[in-house]
């Protein structure tokens, strides 16, 4: 059954799902865009793993994703 819930897909499902939410990885110089780990990456392993506060990346994320079309994560 597919999610919508942006804590519930990897960061490839994410951003071809939302393409505005590559931005923020861009933004915030992570280099999740092309990256081979992306598929398998959550938005709170990226988080770990950049040393960012995962309520305010998916916060930023979830904004972009609304913004995009789609539908708006859950």
């Amino acid at each position: 059954m597919p999610t919508n819930r942006l804590t519930d897909m990897n960061l490839s499902e994410i951003m071809n799902r939302w393409p505005p939410t590559i931005r923020v990885f861009i933004d915030r110089r992570m280099h999740c865009v092309g990256c081979p780990i992306a598929p398998f990456h959550t938005v709170a392993d990226a988080a770990d793993e950049h040393g960012l506060d995962l309520a305010d990346l998916t916060e930023e994320l979830e904004a972009r994703a609304a913004q995009g079309g789609g539908r708006r994560p859950a």
